[in-house]
């Protein structure tokens, strides 16, 4: 089995297509890429923020650093499947991610202050800094079906295709299911590029051809942007 990655620096660009845009694009990329390791999967996520979500607020304003704090599973977890316990940040365009995997129980009660870390290790003192530091809490839970592929020619450039994103701010549990209210139109996917350093020719000639261009898209930031900051909550 192939073990997952821990840290990552990257570039990541994302492109919103449409259904038409999609059916073509495909097409073409098909002759470039293959399946990752972790092809398909449901990408479940809690956000956690502050009472007043100050942290997706800063991060909508652009900062030059900014940081968020998620729990996250691939596919719907039992209370002993691994999850990751993640620190996402951005500094000039540059991602940085760094995640600790435990069970799910231990990551819920961690996160909550009900518990130490089931490991050390420098992302856990990290984390333990943050939690110190910004009092959060289960703010939101964000999914997606995802298609995840490598370049062929390039295993560091990954590429990955995000549809029906969905959003909740009731059962804020990874175990409760990945059910939610939808984000984007129907059909509409969102496309990520996660490249360490340039873009490479062949993918920019492609973008271009397509008129494909970078949309600044978060899904938590559209969500907060689009329901929480107007008052409308999802409380059912």
């Amino acid at each position: 089995m192939t073990e997952a990655q821990l840290t990552f620096k990257r570039y990541e660009k994302k492109y919103m297509i449409c259904p038409q845009q999609y059916e073509r694009f495909r097409q073409q990329l098909d002759e470039h890429i293959r399946p990752d390791h972790f092809f398909t999967s449901t990408v479940c996520s809690i956000y956690y923020d502050t009472d007043n979500y100050s942290l997706i607020r800063n991060s909508i304003d652009k900062p030059i650093y900014k940081e968020k704090l998620r729990l996250r599973s691939y596919n719907v977890p039992k209370p002993d499947d691994d999850v990751f316990v993640e620190l996402k940040g951005k500094f000039k365009g540059l991602v940085y991610k760094r995640r600790v995997m435990m069970r799910h129980e231990e990551a819920v009660a961690y996160l909550a202050g009900e518990r130490s870390a089931p490991q050390d290790g420098q992302v856990v003192r990290e984390v333990d800094w943050f939690l110190k530091t910004t009092p959060v809490q289960p703010k939101v839970f964000i999914g997606c079906d995802r298609q995840a592929y490598v370049a062929k020619d390039d295993e560091s450039l990954r590429i990955t295709f995000d549809e029906n994103i969905r959003w909740r701010d009731y059962e804020l549990e990874l175990s409760a299911g990945s059910h939610g209210e939808n984000i984007l139109p129907q059909g509409y996917v969102l496309m990520e590029l996660k490249i360490p350093e340039a873009c490479p020719m062949w993918l920019a000639r492609m973008l271009s051809e397509h008129q494909l261009f970078p949309a600044g898209f978060s899904k938590y930031g559209t969500c907060y942007k689009e329901n929480l900051i107007n008052g409308v909550i999802l409380n059912v």
